[in-house]
This record gives structure tokens, sequence and C-alpha cells, in this order.
């Protein structure tokens, strides 16, 4: 009797273990094909994100189907598939939960700037923002306080260097990130530029001002996203990562 109650619950053990690690694994497919069914068109972004919240809800729950499988396990296979079920929900869902961090600790902003009193204007992008949802003129003070708090080292940059050689390392910089090009004016010294994110496809457009200044060629940077109120920190680190490999490429004024 008791052997055959032993069997009954290894049996439904492994059933558990298996439909966690069934679970798991669609939630991971799900979670892949999020990005690329939006920059296919398929679904929109809002349905992307959708997607990925019901991903990381099926993963937590094979998570805990995982968990129970483990502490009832009777036999290695059912706690090796229960393991692997619980590592492969941790990790779905840990990237949606991530991001919405982001989303509740940054700021509902997505337009940066090194100098929020003049920023850089974009010229050659306008057209190609006409049906996007944030309209390519600044948005304002509020904004700029929101930055300044969120993002104080967001900044302008000095360099030695002439306004001509700044130009030319700024653009080879700006082609070497594989940014869609849209103008490059060593006259006006402005270059402007569209970012696309790998996976769900987001564009964020850019534009370099470069300028001859009494303390030297100054450098001004914008990012801004075409789509979502939050840019969850992407439009400033761009910009930084950007001025950064600039202070290599170029001298920098101490």
């Amino acid at each position: 009797m008791q052997a055959g109650n032993a069997r009954e619950s290894s049996v439904r053990t492994m059933r558990i273990s298996r439909a966690a690690l069934a679970l798991a694994i669609g939630a991971l497919l799900a979670a892949v094909v999020a990005g690329p069914g939006h920059r296919t068109g398929l679904w929109g972004y809002q349905g992307g994100f959708a997607i990925l919240g019901i991903a990381a809800l099926c993963a937590l729950t094979a998570c805990v189907l995982g968990v129970v499988a483990v502490v009832r396990a009777g036999s290695r296979l059912a706690r090796r598939l229960a393991f692997a079920a619980c590592i492969l929900g941790v990790i779905v869902a840990g990237m949606p939960m991530q991001q919405l961090y982001l989303a509740k600790s940054l700021p509902l902003i997505h337009d940066i700037s090194t100098d929020t009193a003049d920023p850089p204007p974009f010229v050659a992008v306008v057209p190609l923002r006409v049906d996007a949802p944030n309209p390519a003129a600044y948005p304002g003070e509020q904004v700029a306080h929101l930055q300044h708090d969120a993002y104080p080292q967001v900044a302008p940059r000095l360099y030695t260097a002439g306004r001509q050689a700044v130009f030319d390392a700024a653009l080879v910089l700006a082609r070497d990130r594989g940014w869609s090009m849209h103008a490059a004016e060593p006259s006006e010294g402005r270059i402007e530029a569209s970012a696309t994110s790998a996976w769900f496809g987001f564009v964020d457009d850019v534009v370099i001002r470069v300028a001859e200044s009494a303390q030297g060629t100054r450098v001004d940077m914008r990012s801004k996203s075409r789509v979502g109120r939050s840019d969850l920190g992407a439009n400033a680190k761009r910009i930084e990562a950007f001025l950064a490999d600039l202070d290599v490429a170029v001298g920098r004024v101490p």
C-alpha cells in the first residue's frame, strides 16, 4: 500500500516538474518574440510589453511549481527538471522585473540634453518624427529639472582640439556605432543620427553640436526617444558613453 502511494506521489511530482519546465520554456519563447514582433510590426510596443508581462507571470509560476517539485521530488530526474524550471523562470522573470524597477525609480522623461537651457535642435530628423508620439521640440524646464536631479553627470564637454578635428572625431564615433546618419554639416557643427535598439527596435534620435567657445571646443549632445514616456535611462547612458569615447579620441580641457 505504502509502495503504491509512493509511486503515485512520484508520478505526480514528475508531472509537476515537467509542467514547470514546459511553462518556463513557454515563458522564455514568449519573451524572446516580444521584441522581434514589435520590430516587424506584428504588434505595437504596448503589446510587446504586455507579452513580457505575461511571460514574467508564467515564469514566476514555473518557479513556484519548481520549488514544490524540488521539495517533493523522489527521483533525481524530477529534481533536475524542477531545478531547471526554477533557474529558467528566474532568468525570464528577471528582465521584465528589472525594467519595471527602472521605470519606477527613474523619472518619466525621454529627452536628454547636455544643454537644457539651449538644447541642440533637430533639423534633418524632424520630418522623420512626423508620426512619432514624442514631438521633436524640447519639452521645457520641468523636464530639465527632472534630468538634472536624475542625471547630474550629463554635461557639455570642452576640448583643446580645434572645432574641425573634434567634429571629425565625433562623426567617426557616430558612424562606428552603426547609427543611421541623417546629417553631417561641418559648417554648422551639426551631426544628426538615429540609434535603433537591438531587441524591440526602438528608435532614438541624436543630435551633436560642435562649437567654438572661449574655453575651447564645446560639444553638446541630445538624445530623444520617438515613443514612450520613459526611456529607462537609455538616452543618458548613450550620451555618457559617446562623450567618454570622444574624451579618449580628442584632448579634453582639464
